[in-house]
């Protein structure tokens, strides 16, 4: 399983999507989905930020026939989680200083976890636990100008 997108893993991200541009969500593929998945989450976070791993992003709710996540065209029924900005949906990088790591990791389950929207990233890791058969993970790097 793979997340791709416009950067490179471990590579710069494009200022268009962080507090220095656009605030934009990124595009990104899913590939190699294992065929027994029955639903995808998606987490964003930054663990090193000054006051401990500051979430960024939650999807889940993903069908796993999903390829594409456009957070300006979210596919039905996709739920959001609640951020460290607390908020749903997209928060783009925007560190204090030096470099940070930006974690997307994505969750293939072998099962659909009734969730509602809103939950904090604890509280869907606790739901998913049990029922994850693959994960992988894109790390994107960013450092304000």
């Amino acid at each position: 399983m793979q997340i791709k997108t416009d950067f490179e893993h471990n590579g710069q991200i494009p200022s268009k999507y962080t507090c220095d541009g656009e605030d934009l969500a990124p595009v990104l593929e899913f590939v190699d989905v294992p065929e027994n998945a029955k639903e995808l989450v998606m987490i964003m976070d930054d663990p090193d930020a000054p006051m401990g791993t500051w979430v960024h992003w939650i999807l889940y709710n993903i069908g796993s026939d999903t390829k594409i996540i456009d957070n300006n065209n979210l596919p039905a029924g996709i739920k959001s989680g609640f951020t460290s900005f607390k908020r749903l949906g997209w928060g783009g990088p925007c560190p204090p200083n030096g470099v940070h790591r930006y974690f997307f990791k994505l969750y293939a389950l072998d099962k659909h976890v009734d969730m509602p929207e809103g939950l904090t990233k604890e509280q869907v890791l606790e739901k998913i636990e049990t029922s994850v058969i693959d994960y992988c993970e894109l790390i994107g790097l960013y450092k304000r100008i």
